[in-house]
Formats: structure tokens, C-alpha cells, sequence
């Protein structure tokens, strides 16, 4: 199991440190243009926060982006977001069907290894490349604070990173779950799936008719600008990522287990 599971660590590296270096690259740019923009935020701010039904989508009704948390919250939290959420998603919907594309699971399998263990190794790969991609991105944003001279908001910061991280093992517990049933890599799908969770956030924060079911999208409860405004947490958006997770995993196991691969 050891060695599956530094494979694919080790086969992933590239990818990996290319999503962790471009998103926390990303971010670490972001805030370093906050002090060359804040001058003129202020009247961005202002305008920003009446545009209805926008400022409530982006966070800029609960957030002025002329202070460090609110430009944070907006800039960053979108693009860790959204970078994060494709990341999760590419990894792990192609980590079990790549072995019937790719036809090394002839080989894999033929190891006296059980596939339980097989899964259990591809599995524990997402999860370190995840937490090793939070790390690298939390560094490099708090980097970005120290650069610009900016007291770093500790306790929302680790909250949306933990939270964020959450998300994403959220979102790779759903395509671990559908790489389990096919033998080729959706990777469009995966990218569609984390999209659809991102937009139904969005939209869901701005149509009243479905704010009440938020809490059913992995994003309800990583939000930067709820975070980073104090607000709490919703718990049942939580146990909703906790339950599918699970469910989702079992379900990888019991189906790669039972299924025929091809050869």
C-alpha cells in the first residue's frame, strides 16, 4: 500500500505543483496589489457595495474591498476557490479509472495487493496532494501580508483555509466516486462538477428562493466573505460535506471491489 501510494504521489508531483504554485501564485499576486489600488478603493468600495444583487454574490455588501480582509475575501477567495475546487476535481476523477485507460491496472493487479488496499492507497494520495496544496497556497498568502506590511487575520485565515480544504476533499470525494464507475478520465467532467457547486453558490446567494438550500453545495460553507466577516459557519453545510464524502468513498470501494476492468 506504501509503495501505490507514493506512485501516485510521485506521478502526480508535477500536476500538483503546478495547481499549488499557479492558484497560491495567483493569490500571492492578488494582494500584492493591494497597496498599489488602495488608494483608489474607496470609491470602488462604495460603488461596489450598491450593485444589489452583485454585491451579494461576491461578498461586497459584507465586505469593503478598500480593507485588506474585504480585497482578500473577494479577490483571493474566488481564486483559491475556484482553482482549488478544479484541482480536487482533476485528481481525483482520473486517480482509479486511469488504470483501464491507460491498461496498467493488467500489471497492478496482478500484485498480491487487494484492491481494497489498491483503493485505499489512491485514496490516502488525493488526501496528502490536498493538504500539500493548502499548505503551499496558506504560505504563500501569508506571505503576501508580510510583504505588504498587512497584520495577517489569524483566526479567519486558518478558518477559511481549513475550510477550503474541506471543500475540496468534498469535491474529490464526488469524482473519486464517479472515476470508481468509469474506465476512462472524465476530466471535463470533474472540472463540471466543480463549476456547478461554485455556480449554484453564486446563484444561490442571490436568488432568495434558493438561499435556504445553500447548505446543499460544498461552497456554502468555505465562503471567504461570510469567513472573514466573522459570521459563523453553517453546521449543516458541514455535515451535508461530511455525509456525501463518506458516502461517496464508500461507494468507490464497493464498486471499483466488484466491477470488471478491462484489459
Amino acid at each position: 500500500m506504501k509503495t501505490i501510494l507514493l506512485r501516485e504521489i510521485k506521478s502526480n508531483m508535477k500536476m500538483f505543483l503546478v495547481w499549488s504554485l499557479v492558484v497560491g501564485g495567483l493569490g500571492l499576486a492578488c494582494i500584492l496589489l493591494f497597496q498599489s489600488m488602495k488608494g483608489d478603493m474607496q470609491q470602488m468600495a462604495d460603488a461596489f457595495s450598491k450593485m444589489g444583487a452583485f454585491s451579494d454574490a461576491f461578498g461586497m455588501s459584507t465586505l469593503s474591498i478598500a480593507t485588506i480582509k474585504g480585497f482578500f475575501a473577494t479577490e483571493v477567495g474566488t481564486v483559491h476557490g475556484l482553482g482549488g475546487g478544479m484541482f480536487a476535481a482533476i485528481l481525483a476523477i482520473g486517480i482509479l479509472s486511469k488504470e483501464e485507460e491507460r491498461h496498467t491496472g493488467e500489471f497492478l493487479f496482478s500484485l498480491p495487493v487487494s484492491r481494497k488496499n489498491v483503493i485505499g492507497a489512491k485514496g490516502l494520495a488525493v488526501l496528502v496532494m490536498l493538504t500539500g496544496f493548502t499548505v503551499i497556497c496558506g504560505i504563500l498568502y501569508a506571505l503576501g501580508f508580510l510583504l505588504q506590511g498587512e497584520e495577517l487575520p489569524v483566526s479567519e485565515f486558518f478558518t477559511f483555509m481549513g475550510l477550503q480544504f474541506l471543500m475540496n476533499v468534498e469535491i474529490a470525494g464526488v469524482c473519486f466516486g464517479i472515476s470508481a464507475l468509469s474506465g476512462k478520465n472524465r476530466m471535463g467532467l470533474g472540472i463540471g462538477i466543480a463549476l456547478i457547486f461554485y455556480i449554484f453558490d453564486l446563484v444561490g446567494r442571490v436568488v432568495p428562493a434558493l438561499k435556504d438550500y445553500l447548505f446543499m453545495g460544498s461552497y456554502s460553507y468555505a465562503n471567504a466573505s461570510e469567513i472573514m466577516s466573522g459570521k459563523s459557519v453553517s453546521p449543516a453545510g458541514i455535515a451535508v460535506a461530511a455525509v456525501v464524502t463518506v458516502i461517496c468513498t464508500v461507494f468507490a470501494f464497493f464498486r471499483y471491489d466488484r466491477r470488471d476492468l478491462a484489459s
